[in-house]
């Protein structure tokens, strides 16, 4: 598969490196090409001179960025999204946990406000960047949760996830990116207050299939 990964951060690159891995296609795009040209070369991706290149002739799209740069980035590329599938790992910044709490709707449902013809689906935000290229601990792949409306989209999300070593759980429709923000919080909030190594994961223990 063809995918374009808008952001070359540590979300971007290890996503970007985990499906090269995987056998896919991965064009990179970043704010500065040269920083996307340098992170290309190291992962095995191709490099583009902007986001509007990256998006032409994927048939995945990444938004591996900041939440708040998300509408831009959405405004700048456009129509270019309509039909293909968008994964938002986004998780909300700028506001604290009551914020989350209070909002509204999640980033995903923002997403699919602006470019209603795309395919939005929510993935990747439960887990660190650090454990994107490995997501199995102690031999027990954690779980990649996702959320989105179109079941097709759906799958081939799904697919990608168990094929880069996670073992994909459908959370539901998009609305259900609100709780995957929320479960993203919850497992930041303790690295960040107790100085835990930004290793941790979700698992649903016990009987599931």
């Amino acid at each position: 598969m063809q995918v374009a990964i808008i952001g070359a951060g540590n979300v971007g690159s290890a996503l970007a490196r985990a499906l090269v891995n995987a056998g896919h296609t991965v064009v990179l795009t970043a704010r500065h090409a040269d920083h996307a040209a340098k992170i290309a070369a190291e992962v095995g991706a191709h490099a583009a001179t902007s986001n509007t290149e990256a998006v032409e002739g994927a048939e995945l799209v990444v938004l591996a960025v900041m939440s708040t740069d998300v509408a831009a980035i959405v405004d700048e590329v456009g129509p270019a999204l309509d039909g293909r599938i968008v994964v938002d790992p986004t998780n909300p910044t700028g506001g604290g946990y009551s914020e989350i709490l209070t909002a509204s709707g999640s980033v995903s449902e923002g997403i699919q406000a602006l470019v209603p013809a795309a395919r939005v689906v929510k993935a990747f935000n439960t887990v660190f960047a650090s454990r994107i290229a490995d997501p199995v601990i102690d031999g027990v792949p954690l779980d990649g949760f996702y959320a989105g409306d179109d079941e097709a989209a759906k799958s081939t999300v799904a697919d990608l996830l168990g094929g880069i070593g996670f073992r994909p759980l459908d959370a539901g429709p998009l609305v259900a990116a609100r709780a995957l923000e929320l479960m993203a919080d919850l497992n930041i909030t303790p690295n960040a207050r107790t100085g835990w190594p930004w290793q941790s994961g979700w698992n649903l223990l016990g009987p599931t299939g």
